[in-house]
């Protein structure tokens, strides 16, 4: 279940947090938006520390796709309409903004990752209506973009979208050259936060500010990110032997395709659902179906499955955690765009915490009003979570075993729901906030902090 970027990549050994310390600003994560974050404050002179719990790019950034792009599937006419064109334009400055900031960061730090300029599409094989609406409210919100009847896919398409200069590059080999510029704490986990103190299985850290960069906030109040956020998970196939495009494209039918060359590997992504949902389906089987089709003698070198916290508006949650915690910091719900959001997310935060806030950043804000649609999307939301919590007072009907000696008990440790079998990655998830969990019990995705209690 590794992604390509694993390979070959020479980390950089780092020591645990060597026991209580105190810090201007402390980042939760080392993944691509805590890394970016600590970079900027170092440079603006402001002390800081970063903390993972396993290695620098352990997590989500290691299954990205890398599409470092301001083509956020069909968000801009979506934008438009429900928050007016202002929004609109501002959202798609802060992303276009991103790929540039990256070239810059690379050229600067003299970074080698293999960052390359290339087009982005969004492509359908049925309708051309939303992708020409889509092209209209991309070109109005300063983004150059086309309409085209042509493209080079190898199957039949109504029409696709395209965006120029937009990017690519090896997130991993980016991430881990960037992350020597910064203080990092690896196989530090963080248990607890409360004011100016973060927790950890090794200590303590007394910090002026406190930025939660880990994907999913874990600390549920105040904040309440769990009542407005949910996790999806997608399936990412490395295939050999296949066509390689030019650029990258992302289908916007139902159960679309993502398609990404990376030297002679093509990434094919799909099979997108919420996590701790779907269980049954071999999802692995029909995406690999899919290339079968196109591409007979195609093979598979490595799959593995991404995670994103989807926001309800499909705008990520930046900015101050809560208006109860002034020094706390947050960036979550990137969607599907963690590149971009994850620049996005450094640039604001780093902003906020030096004095120098970002104009328009307000769109962000995870205090912001919602619009009728999210409102909506809210309630479907509390709706399934309140329906997969309510399952843990049925009893289970099957249990699996723990290796060794035990029974992994099929409970959350975050707020208790009960964890759905994931029997094609031997994995528990959880159906309410996504937490996931090998066949052990072990933790491996958050917001759950701990691993699952097992019991004989």
């Amino acid at each position: 279940m590794d992604s390509i970027w694993t390979r070959g990549i020479q980390r950089k050994a780092r020591t645990p947090l060597p026991g209580d310390r105190k810090i201007h600003t402390v980042v939760i994560g080392g993944g691509m938006a805590g890394i970016l974050t600590a970079w900027m404050l170092q440079n603006e002179g402001v002390p800081v520390a970063v903390l993972e719990a396993d290695q620098v790019g352990s997590g989500q950034t290691s299954g990205t796709t890398a599409k470092v792009t301001s083509q956020h599937h069909l968000i801009y006419d979506r934008l438009e309409k429900s928050s007016g064109a202002k929004t609109a334009s501002q959202y798609a400055r802060f992303n276009e903004e991103a790929i540039e900031a990256y070239e810059e960061i690379i050229k600067k730090e003299k970074i080698q990752c293999h960052f390359t300029r290339c087009p982005a599409f969004l492509y359908s094989c049925t309708d051309t209506e939303l992708l020409q609406k889509e092209t209209e409210a991309a070109k109005r919100a300063g983004i150059s973009a086309s309409f085209e009847k042509d493209c080079e896919l190898p199957i039949a398409v109504a029409g696709v979208m395209r965006f120029e200069r937009q990017a690519k590059f090896h997130p991993l080999e980016f991430l881990t050259q960037l992350s020597d510029k910064v203080t990092v704490y690896e196989h530090t986990r963080v248990l607890r936060v409360q004011k100016h103190i973060v927790y950890t299985d090794r200590g303590n850290i007394h910090a002026k500010n406190i930025v939660f960069a880990s994907h999913y906030p874990f600390i549920n109040i105040p904040g309440f990110y769990f009542t407005r956020m949910y996790q999806e998970r997608s399936l990412v196939l490395a295939l050999k032997n296949t066509w390689i495009p030019e650029g990258y494209y992302l289908g916007i039918d139902k159960d679309g395709l993502s398609f990404r060359g990376e030297e002679d590997i093509l990434l094919l992504g799909g099979m997108s659902h919420r996590s701790g949902t779907d269980m049954k389906k071999k999802n692995g089987e029909v995406l690999l179906k899919e290339a079968k089709n196109m591409w007979p003698d195609c093979r598979v070198s490595q799959f593995w499955s991404a995670k994103d916290c989807i926001t309800p508006d499909g705008i990520p949650y930046i900015g101050n955690y809560s208006k109860k915690t002034p020094n706390w910091y947050v960036a979550t719900g990137f969607g599907k765009w963690g590149m971009t959001s994850s620049m996005v997310s450094a640039r604001i935060l780093a902003g906020k915490i030096t004095g120098n806030p970002c104009v328009g950043a307000d769109i962000f804000a995870p205090d912001r009003g919602i619009t009728i649609r999210a409102a909506g999307k809210i309630c479907t939301h509390s709706l399934h979570t309140a329906a997969a919590f309510g399952k843990r007072l049925l009893p289970a009907k099957k249990r699996h075993r723990k290796a060794g000696s035990g029974t992994v008990v099929r409970q959350c440790p975050h707020l208790g729901c009960r964890l759905a079998w994931n029997a094609e990655e031997e994995t528990y998830e959880c159906p309410c906030h996504g937490s996931r969990f090998d066949r052990d019990g072990k933790l491996l995705d958050n917001p759950a902090q701990t691993d699952c209690q097992c019991r004989r």
